[in-house]
Order: structure tokens, then sequence, then C-alpha cells
């Protein structure tokens, strides 16, 4: 029995490049092994930055290595599912970039196809592996809120250069796609439950299409999330949750420093100016790094997987469900 996992990654996208590679050299138990590109010459010199052995010049000859065992696959979102699906043929496991697919129907392609493949494929919301993450929900569970019966969340940042990926609509760009579904994935995460019903707001830019405005309010059975995401507003983001006892507020909830401590407030409300607040500070920790070992843990056998591919169709669900109401000016049930 293997007691590491060799990755391979598919492109050499920014996001793999300066955040999720890096530290999943860092783990314990993952090992990236090869990169591709569509560029021989790009998969060389990233390979050769980060100090992985292989590099190839296509994404096929990636998924025919045979000792390649995993597969993190950060392409823009049209081709999240096209190549999942390929590296299921070729037996790979996929730890698949957020949003899982372009819609709810596109994701749920994938399940039949894990089955018949008998591997792991997994959505790469590295929140949720995050210590203080972990700790916000157990507060929640334990009590330490009262019955938690509100969240808001923030999430923004500007770009308006029409090239970049996030800002054509054609690809699954916009803003609910990139950022919008953390503040979906992270309510269902502290809630414990799937929303029923969302209503929805959009504001689309006139010349891209794509949404670069956007605030739902999602039900859920014993809350509501309200949530605003947006492409061309100052960076900034928080979350704010609020029981009948407490409020519990995420500092920098998604985009989490490396090297700093992340940290959280609870504050009863006894003072409104917070002098009563107690604030949790957490031990440098790489969120990304966790998420590739919890992975890695399940494809050798060692942990469950504990937010199957079923999760990242549900959350799809939500974000279908923000559009279908932006688009209808009406409730819309999930």
């Amino acid at each position: 029995m293997a007691d590491t996992v060799n990755w391979g990654v598919l492109s050499t996208a920014k996001i793999g490049r300066e955040h999720v590679i890096p530290a999943m050299q860092k783990g314990k138990i993952s090992r990236i092994t090869a990169i591709a590109s569509r560029d021989q010459a790009s998969a060389d010199r990233v390979a050769k930055e980060l100090g992985i052995p292989r590099a190839y010049g296509s994404y096929e000859a990636l998924l025919a290595d045979p000792e390649i065992d995993a597969i993190y696959n950060p392409l823009p979102n049209h081709l999240h599912v096209p190549w999942t699906l390929r590296a299921l043929e070729a037996g790979k496991h996929v730890l698949c970039e957020k949003p899982i697919a372009l819609n709810a129907e596109e994701a749920t392609t994938l399940i039949g196809a894990r089955d018949r493949a008998g591997l792991i494929v997994a959505e790469a919301f590295m929140v949720r592996h995050a210590p203080w993450w972990q700790r916000v929900r157990a507060l929640v569970h334990e009590g330490r809120l009262g019955e938690v019966r509100a969240i808001q969340t923030f999430f923004s940042y500007y770009l308006d250069d029409p090239q970049n990926i996030r800002n054509l609509p054609e690809i699954g760009g916009g803003g609910l796609m990139d950022i919008g579904c953390y503040a979906i994935s992270t309510a269902r995460f502290v809630f414990g439950a799937e929303p029923l019903r969302v209503a929805g707001l959009i504001e689309r830019d006139p010349e891209m299409g794509t949404d670069q405005l956007t605030s739902a309010v999602v039900a859920f059975p014993k809350g509501h999330l309200t949530f605003t995401c947006s492409t061309r507003l100052a960076p900034h983001q928080r979350v704010t949750i609020v029981g009948t006892k407490a409020r519990l507020e995420v500092l920098i909830p998604f985009n989490a420093p490396f090297d700093e401590a992340c940290r959280i407030v609870i504050d009863d409300g006894a003072a409104l100016n917070g002098s009563g607040a107690v604030v949790e500070s957490f031990a440098l920790a790489n969120q990304y790094t966790l998420q590739g070992d919890a992975f890695s843990a399940a494809i050798l056998g060692r942990a469950p997987l504990e937010f199957p591919l079923e999760d990242a169709v549900a959350n799809m669900r939500v974000i279908d469900a923000v559009f279908r109401a932006a688009g209808s000016g009406e409730w819309v049930a999930v």
C-alpha cells in the first residue's frame, strides 16, 4: 500500500502556480509529480520554477502517465467537466476547481462517470478544510451563538480586463460563479442543511455580459443567507453569522493570508461598541495544503471524503437557482 499520492496538474493556470501547487508540495502525503500545458515550453518553464519532476506538452500525455494517481483540474470553468471525465476514463481521481461545472445538469454527469470508474471526485473549496472554518462550524453546532438564524456574506474585487477568463460569460465567467459560490458553500457548511428557495438580483456588465454585481437571499429551513458578490467593487470579504445569543465574524473568510494568523470574532452584543468581543486567533495553516492532504487521505483509504461530488452538485443547484430567480424577479425553489 502506497503511503503518498502522486498528483498531476492539468494546465499552468495562475491559481495552481501561485497557490495550490506550492501549498500541496508542503503536504505530508501529496506529491506533485507532473504538470501539463498545451505548450511544452510553458510546461517546462513552470515545472522548473516549481521543482516538478515531469512536464507534458499536452493534457492527454499527462493522463496517460501510469504513475499519476490523482489530477488537480484548475482549467477554466467550461473545461471542468470535460477534462474531469477524461481523467476518470484514464483511471485518475480528480480534485476539480470550483465551480464544478457550468450548471447542475452538467455536474450530475460526473456522478455516473465516477461510479463507473470507482474513483473519487471532489470540488476544491479549500476553505472548508481551514482550522478557523472548522472552529466556526463547531461553535455553531455547540450552540455558542444560540440558534443561528442569519448569515451575511460579502465578497468583492475589481477586475475590468475583458480578456480575463472571469469576464468571459461563454466559459462560465462572472462574479456568482467565481466568488458567490463561496457564500453559498460556506452557508451550507455552517447551517448543515440545504436551502429551499432563493431570490436574486443581478447587474450585468453592458459590454461583457457577465454578472458584475449579484445579491441574493437564500432561505434555509431554519435561517437565511444574504450575500453580495461583485467583480467591480473595491476588494472586501467578510462573513457574519448571527444567532440568538451572539454573533461571529470571520475576518478574512476566503483568501486567508499565509503569513499571519487568521481571526474570528465572537460578540454577545452586550456592548454595542464591540468592547466585549472575544477574538480567537489561529496558528498559521495553509488551507490548500490541508485540502490536498485530505483528498490524498481519502484516496489512500485513511479517512472518508467529507465533501463528495454530491455536495458539489448541490452547490451548483443553488447557483442555478440564483440565476433563475434574478431572471424571473421571483422566488425560485432550489
